[in-house]
């Protein structure tokens, strides 16, 4: 089983550890290099606030983005400090649940592509968003390199992604997205905390399920309220439904 998430716009301020090393993080062959080359360039000149989208308040974020490869480095699953990975805690986790939250959680990421929870990288600053001079939208950029990769890999996925990074890879029929609603209404903010929540109890668990309706199950044995979609079309993923 594979868990997609986002990262979070929240981040730890500092790392600790070595300099970034591209060739250890997982899944080398993306063009990360290409992106870095790309975002330091643009934080050498007067559009990098506007390409970025940054407030007055965040000007400092260009200056992390300049010493991207030279700044101290934490885990991602140090790194990323919002409200699903608040809920999701991996620094609670009880040993299992840490071991299979290596293996099965992939962070998508504006900057690096992929991320797994032990891979190092510095703070920063780039969405998913953003259109980056010269190469564009970068879930345009990104799924170009992370389609072959993640096609192969097997299993259920359960895809906790917003629809930013959503465009960054088409899982198809063997994802089940999960959507939070509050009396009929998808919600946003709130969906987050849910999210994580969702991520927590299916690695505590180590149910394993291998398709939609077994997750689905699994999460209402677990004592969330969900309602899972009908059969998706074509390269669509099936949709699953958690009540608040």
């Amino acid at each position: 089983m594979l868990i997609l998430l986002p990262p979070s716009e929240g981040k730890a301020a500092a790392g600790r550890g070595p300099a970034l090393d591209l060739s250890a993080l997982s899944f080398p062959s993306l063009p990360r290099q290409t992106v870095l080359d790309a975002l330091t360039a643009l934080c050498d000149t007067p559009q990098a606030r506007t390409v970025l989208g940054l407030s007055e308040g965040q000007l400092g974020e260009i200056g992390k983005n300049r010493e991207l490869r030279t700044a101290p480095t934490l885990t991602a699953a140090e790194l990323y400090t919002g409200v699903l990975y608040d809920n999701l805690g991996l620094d609670s986790l009880s040993p299992g649940a840490a071991g299979r939250a290596a293996e099965s959680l992939l962070i998508f990421s504006g900057l690096w592509g992929l991320l797994r929870i032990t891979d190092r990288v510095p703070p920063y600053r780039l969405s998913m968003s953003v259109k980056l001079p010269p190469l564009g939208g970068l879930g345009a950029f990104w799924r170009r390199s992370i389609t072959p990769l993640l096609d192969t890999e097997p299993g259920l996925v359960v895809d906790l992604r917003s629809s930013t990074y959503a465009a960054a890879w088409n899982p198809g029929d063997r994802a089940v997205a999960v959507r939070v609603l509050k009396d009929g209404k998808v919600v946003s903010h709130m969906a987050k905390a849910t999210r994580g929540l969702i991520a927590r109890s299916l690695l505590e668990a180590d149910a394993g399920p291998q398709t939609p309706d077994q997750l689905a199950k699994v999460l209402d044995d677990l004592g969330h309220t969900v309602s899972l979609g009908p059969a998706p079309s074509a390269r669509r993923s099936w949709t699953l439904d958690v009540l608040t």
